[in-house]
């Protein structure tokens, strides 16, 4: 892929006039770029398959064409519902993000403000389409995002789809599963190996397109980024067939993040995920 290709940005199977934009490969290999956010230099691969147990894709994602946020969600719903719930996820959160924010000068409280309204925006349309349209009822989606201001990124997410980082030696789940079997984790009623496969781990409390007390809450974490600093955005299709100290070990031995998704995707495929599987890997330099 060439520099001017990077800079055109790209959609994961949703193309909108908002934004010039790619069309993912539904069970292809997506692009490999390199461009400036803010201060720093930013790296990108990224995977977006069916895998081998759903006839569709419910996952979305999206990259930024200037590379200034990127985000990735999974829909659920049946039929064409969960692709919509994604897609419209994507779409409105990145166009309130552009509205509401500044990535060039909003301080961190009008970046996270931002952030809330975009995801509450979101969660209002979904749920508002999902009660008028009986095709798209009770449709929802995850969403996790990374937004880029400066020296900063912002960490949220919603739902079970996750953001890890890997700081020096430290690997560290950034976003908090809305889980019902992460409730049970943190009552202490379950330990952590047993919510890995408690039957529980994909039934959401929260999600877009929920009740709006349920759905909107974000709980934005702050990271400063360091030439070196390496992130994942993923569905729960990579965490359903990879565990933790594997994707720990995938983002260090990469060094290319086109390489790394590709291998993080190919070891959730093997590792028995009955999901579809989405990876955006991030390389700051």
């Amino acid at each position: 892929m060439t520099d001017q290709q990077a800079t055109m940005g790209e959609r994961g199977r949703a193309i909108t006039p908002m934004t010039p934009s790619g069309k993912v490969l539904i069970d292809g290999v997506e692009y490999n770029a390199r461009f400036k956010s803010g201060f720093k230099s930013i790296q990108y691969g990224v995977v977006c398959i069916t895998g081998n147990y759903r006839e569709n894709n419910e996952d979305n994602y999206l990259v930024d064409p200037d590379g200034r946020f990127f985000l990735v969600a999974d829909g659920m719903g049946g039929m064409s519902a969960g692709e919509k719930a994604s897609e419209m996820g994507v779409q409105i959160v990145s166009q309130k993000l552009n509205e509401l924010i500044d990535f060039n000068r909003s301080p961190p409280e009008q970046v996270t403000s931002g952030i809330d309204q975009a995801v509450h925006h979101a969660n209002a349309e979904i749920l508002m389409t999902g009660q008028l349209n009986p095709d798209f009822h009770k449709m929802g989606t995850t969403i996790v995002l990374v937004v880029v201001v400066g020296h900063t990124a912002y960490i949220t997410g919603v739902g079970d789809s996750r953001v890890y980082s890997m700081h020096g030696s430290t690997f560290e789940q950034l976003t908090k599963d809305h889980s019902m079997a992460q409730s049970l984790l943190d009552s202490g009623t379950i330990s952590r190996e047993e919510a890995a496969t408690h039957s529980y781990r994909n039934v959401l409390f929260r999600y877009l397109g929920g009740k709006e007390e349920r759905g909107t809450e974000t709980e934005t974490r702050q990271c400063s980024l360091d030439s070196g600093d390496r992130f994942i955005l993923c569905s729960d299709g990579v965490t359903d067939g990879v565990d933790d100290n594997t994707l720990a070990t995938l983002l260090h031995d990469n060094d290319a993040p086109q390489q790394a998704a590709q291998a993080i995707v190919d070891a959730a495929q093997s590792g028995g995920s009955k999901d579809n599987i989405t990876c955006i890997v991030l390389h700051v330099t």
